[in-house]
């Protein structure tokens, strides 16, 4: 499904099949408005599960993504060139089963999105917030409600990331984004980025900012239930469940 900046694909459903074993990605969009994709499988795709870029009030539910080769949900601006975040006018990830992938879900340089429900497992990292120097900044996003447990699969270092490993949730360059509720167990790894909720500088160097990370849930991740390594930059860590944290008294 590909349309364009001036005439977007409009009000397309995508149900109720399996895509699996292709070189790039299961399903792919670009420039699409209201796109609902639900109860698909993707499976062992070289790339992408299910991917879609440059696009607005999008509604992904109840798919199953496993075993492919980055994110099972992967959801952009643009893959092809440097842009400010896309402001996607509430799209919406819900309830969604993400296993075995390298990242379960990505929000890369998007504004105003919500991904709750999700059952995340397996993955070499649970759900990935990404953001950059551009502006708009990438932010806004609500991360509520999720089960992310044991993300512990071990993945090598790119030439644009770390090696992952026992990730929960990681906000790198994002703004003024709610991760709240959620169950975040036994995510465990010696990767930079390990850690049931890590605040990490993007690789950009850009910071994260005005994050509120409130009553999750945490325990058993390793090396820490909360890591902050944005600490002068006005985060807030509220009534969170945990045991232990990167500093110390966040819990």
């Amino acid at each position: 499904m590909v349309g364009t900046d001036k005439h977007k694909v409009e009000g397309v459903t995508l149900a109720s099949l399996t895509v699996t074993g292709f070189t790039r990605s299961g399903v792919y969009a670009v420039a699409t408005d209201g796109l609902t994709v639900r109860n698909v499988t993707a499976v062992k795709n070289g790339v992408w599960g299910i991917a879609q870029e440059g696009s607005v009030r999008g509604v992904f539910r109840g798919n199953t993504a496993r075993d492919n080769g980055d994110a099972g949900l992967f959801l952009a601006n643009t893959i092809s060139a440097e842009k400010g975040a896309t402001d996607t006018d509430g799209t919406l990830v819900e309830r969604n089963r993400l296993e075995g992938n390298r990242i379960g879900v990505t929000v890369r340089r998007l504004r105003n999105l919500t991904v709750a429900g999700n059952h995340l497992t397996g993955n070499c990292a649970g759900v990935f917030l990404v953001g950059d120097e551009n502006k708009p900044r990438a932010g806004k996003v609500t991360v509520a409600e999720n089960r992310i447990v044991r993300n512990n699969k071990s993945c090598p270092k790119t030439a644009r990331l770390d090696a992952l490993q026992g990730s929960g949730i990681v906000l790198t360059g994002t703004e003024d984004t709610l991760i709240t509720q959620n169950v975040i167990r036994d995510n465990a790894g010696k990767s930079p980025l390990s850690g049931g909720i890590v605040l990490f500088k993007s690789f950009v160097g850009t910071s994260s900012e005005r994050n509120r990370i409130s009553d999750n849930e945490l325990s058993g991740n390793s090396p820490a239930d909360l890591v902050d390594q944005e600490t002068a930059k006005a985060n807030t860590f509220e009534a969170n469940t945990c045991q232990v944290s990167r500093p110390a008294g966040l819990c």
